[in-house]
């Protein structure tokens, strides 16, 4: 087997036969390129990774041929290349994925109420992810009776056809039961984009909820807060904020 002490071994095309070692050594070249900055000579390089000379100098000009390093105008030494930046920018543009559980995580930090969000995909109403550390409405009230609940009337007024699955009953005496003010309700929930309901799904509880989009304009789901009445209220402004800035973190990711 040829080892490194033999630098006089002509390789055939590429790397040769040890590939994986052949790639650290030239990706060990880019970094001290990037470490001795530009105009680095073929023997500092070779010193600096502790590759041959002949073996350092192969792979220096197939970096250049191929675009990830460039020769210095005087031709003495090397510089990164179009396609060494090119990674680079887009290494340092991109950002984390964050999840749904990632964003809620943050909300739930910030607020000492009830928050999750629901789905709306297929028509259905669904729970994505509750807050375990405060008391909710069961998810089966909410899913049976989407017409009682903040969430569940985003439900309905942005895919009016479940209206048609739905038995209007009263949880409680503040229950909106009758057709016309239920659709009356719905129409001001398209033109505001937010949902509140006070006591209609449980006495002593109110909700405010927001839809969700995705990474368009459709709206497939819903951020919901639910806490005490008085303390939720469609005219706190700095609640319904803190809403929106959530469903907006939370858009692309249902």
């Amino acid at each position: 087997m040829v080892t490194e002490q033999h630098p006089h071994r002509r390789d055939g095309p590429g790397f040769g036969g040890q590939q994986p070692k052949a790639v650290q050594k030239a990706l060990a070249m880019l970094e001290a390129v990037a470490h001795l900055g530009a105009g680095a000579t073929a023997k500092q390089i070779s010193a600096y990774t502790q590759v041959p000379p002949a073996t350092a100098y192969r792979m220096l000009n197939l970096l250049v041929a191929d675009g990830f390093l460039v020769r210095t105008p005087d031709l003495s030494g090397f510089a990164l290349g179009r396609r060494t930046s090119e990674l680079a920018y887009a290494a340092a543009s991109s950002e984390p994925v964050r999840t749904v559980a990632d964003v809620l995580e943050g909300l739930r930090a910030a607020t000492r109420h009830n928050v999750y969000v629901a789905s709306f995909r297929s028509g259905m109403l669904r729970l994505v992810d509750t807050d375990p550390d405060h008391e909710v409405v069961p998810a089966s009230t909410i899913t049976r009776n989407p017409h009682a609940h903040a969430v569940g009337k985003l439900l309905l007024a942005y895919r009016p056809r479940a209206l048609r699955r739905i038995q209007l009953r009263a949880l409680t005496a503040h229950t909106v039961v009758d057709p016309l003010a239920l659709r009356a309700q719905l129409a001001d929930i398209l033109a505001t984009e937010m949902s509140f309901e006070r006591e209609e799904s449980r006495i002593g509880r109110a909700a405010l909820a927001v839809p969700v989009r995705e990474r368009g304009a459709e709206v497939i789901g819903g951020l919901c807060v639910q806490g005490t009445v008085g303390r939720v209220s469609a005219d706190n402004a700095e609640l319904v904020e803190f809403l929106r800035h959530g469903a907006a973190e939370l858009n692309g990711l249902l």
